[in-house]
């Protein structure tokens, strides 16, 4: 096992970035992270954490919600999140370091909402990955039925930690091959729904998948996309990291000089857009074939969980239902690999400014990544994931904690935004348009969105943010007292 040295950087504002892109094998100073990643490996990076099929768990609930205008609900979603997504790439540039939106909020708004952003996002980025494993783990067992479901979690678990550990250009190159599988297959459905409407023609009208079935409710359509946002936590990964977007071999490529962030911020925005158009035209198809009415589908709660792979084995054929079960559930995995990457760095980086335990800031002098920050949320990711893949509810009770975290912390990303570029007026004038007009309206967007989370999400998110809130307030008293003390905090 090679060896690792300590994180780089203090927690002032270029910490580790900017020694990253000097000196050191790979491109990075010693103890730093290494700048490697292109602007592909980062779009990887995000698509995988999304899944460039992400709504098909989600699609009977939503086109039952929505009253059958499930297209529209991903193409407001998509808007809606285009506002979070801006936010990150204006940030990113003023602040290219991992932890994303714990550095922002850190650098914008203070010590004090840094904390509490990569708090409550860290809740995200260590259960999202959790939930991605267990839905690997559940088609697997679907596929192969002797193997118990948590058995092929915890497998699932094993081999993305032994990619992620590997190195950052490797999962991402391993990563690529499995996103391009994914897209495969994604095309052959596309290709043979559009062969089977054009052969026998849809069930139900063109435009209904945009306008709904009985006439348009903007209501329905609105609480539908607070769940329909869910499919896109995954693409603000990408800013995780910022510290690694460059190219070591060709002097100046990388970091702040030379046009990193604005790699990284490009990736943010081309990610979201691809998905939103993936998720456009996948739901508008199924839509389309779908053989049960959405006021039908409504009327059997049990049956919205499968609906998409109903509707393809009922208007294709069971071999294409097999595909797309084998498809998410490799790609699970590796959306999950995507997540448990982001949340190593995230881990990292409040390492770094003495915010978690230190040892976590430490970077292998091999592989260039934060192994230990790595297999801490590796470990919690293990257990949360094996614990409900055991549990009959194990998926409900997990899916309903996992969303509060990340628009909690969007919401800080936005105020961050307005807190640099209007309360400190850094960087000179602020912009109407890209520094107030749209963080508030991403603000408001996820002011809306908890406010339609279920209940139990609410408690959890609460209680989660009360224990941070603990921790801040223990951490600041400890400081105080060394200071007292003439010792460094």
């Amino acid at each position: 096992m090679p060896g690792t040295s300590g994180g780089a950087g203090g927690p002032g504002a270029g910490g580790g970035a900017d020694t990253a892109a000097e000196g050191g094998p790979g491109g990075g100073a010693p103890g730093a992270l290494r700048r490697t990643l292109t602007f592909r490996d980062l779009v990887v990076y995000g698509l995988l954490f999304i899944a460039p099929m992400a709504p098909v768990g989600i699609f009977g609930t939503l086109q039952a919600a929505s009253h059958g205008a499930v297209t529209t609900v991903y193409l407001v979603a998509t808007v809606a999140m285009a506002c979070t997504a801006f936010s990150y790439a204006q940030m990113v540039r003023v602040a290219p370091q991992a932890g994303s939106v714990y550095t922002y909020a850190r650098v914008g708004l203070g010590e004090g909402a840094g904390f509490v952003a990569g708090w409550m996002a860290m809740l995200d980025y260590l259960l999202v990955p959790a939930v991605a494993y267990l839905f690997s783990g559940i088609a697997l067992h679907a596929l192969v039925p002797s193997v118990h479901p948590w058995v092929w979690t915890a497998l699932a678990v094993a081999v993305t930690t032994l990619l992620n550990l590997w190195g950052v250009r490797t999962a991402a190159r391993v990563g690529f091959t499995v996103l391009a599988m994914e897209i495969v297959v994604l095309a052959v459905f596309v290709v043979s729904a559009v062969v089977v409407l054009v052969a026998h023609g849809a069930p139900r009208g063109w435009a209904e998948p945009l306008t709904g079935a009985g006439g348009f409710s903007l209501r329905a359509v609105l609480a539908a996309v607070s769940v329909a946002v869910l499919s896109y936590l995954g693409f603000d990964a990408i800013a995780s990291f910022a510290e690694e977007a460059g190219d070591p071999a060709v002097p100046g490529k990388g970091g702040r000089r030379a046009g990193g962030p604005d790699r990284v911020a490009r990736a943010v925005l081309t990610c979201l857009a691809v998905a939103g158009v993936l998720f456009a035209v996948q739901t508008y198809l199924a839509a389309l074939l779908m053989p049960m009415s959405a006021a039908e589908l409504a009327a059997r709660p049990g049956e919205q969980g499968g609906a998409f792979y109903a509707t393809v084995d009922a208007s294709v054929g069971r071999w294409l239902h097999d595909l797309v079960a084998a498809s998410k559930a490799v790609g699970a995995a590796f959306a999950a690999l995507a997540g448990q990457a982001a949340a190593g760095r995230l881990l990292f980086a409040m390492a770094r400014d003495r915010r978690l335990p230190g040892a976590m800031s430490a970077v292998d002098t091999g592989s260039g990544v934060p192994r230990r920050a790595l297999l801490g949320a590796a470990l919690v990711t293990l257990v949360a994931a094996v614990w409900a893949a055991r549990r009959d509810d194990g998926l409900d009770q997990l899916s309903s904690v996992v969303n509060v975290g990340a628009l909690t912390a969007f919401g800080l990303l936005h105020a961050s935004v307005i807190g640099w570029f209007w309360v400190r007026r850094a960087g000179g004038p602020p912009g109407v348009l890209r520094h107030l007009v749209v963080p508030v309206l991403g603000l408001a967007v996820v002011v809306a969105v908890v406010a339609e989370a279920s209940a139990a999400a609410q408690a959890v998110g609460g209680a989660w943010l009360a224990a941070g809130l603990v921790v801040l307030v223990t951490q600041r008293r400890r400081r105080g007292r060394g200071r007292s003390d003439g010792v460094r905090g």
